[in-house]
């Protein structure tokens, strides 16, 4: 069960409101006319929304509370075996990459 402020951090990130609770914030960033939603963690981008597309990385960071809330989003599920991330059941090195929201 995920945590209030991922639940918090998650809502306004699909709904593109600011957000600051405790070590993760939400922001609306704006590149050239052009909007971007952007889920940190402790300042370490994690998650972007664009154009209705959700992509993530771990930002170098295999924490759990890094695990945590990237696994509020839609169509993610991170686990880790001795040490190494799966991303929907596929070993994940936590680059940037994009995910098919369900």
């Amino acid at each position: 069960m995920a945590r209030k402020i991922t639940e918090k951090a998650i809502e306004a990130f699909y709904n593109n409101e600011n957000f600051k609770g405790a070590n993760t914030t939400v922001e609306l960033k704006e590149y050239s006319d052009d909007k971007v939603t952007v889920l940190k963690l402790f300042g370490n981008e994690i998650a972007y929304l664009h154009h209705g597309m959700v992509h993530i990385t771990n930002a170098g960071w295999k924490t759990d509370t890094t695990k945590e809330r990237l696994n509020g989003l839609k169509g993610v599920s991170i686990s880790q075996i001795k040490g190494k991330w799966y991303l929907n059941g596929e070993q994940w090195d936590g680059n940037l990459i994009q995910i098919k929201q369900a």
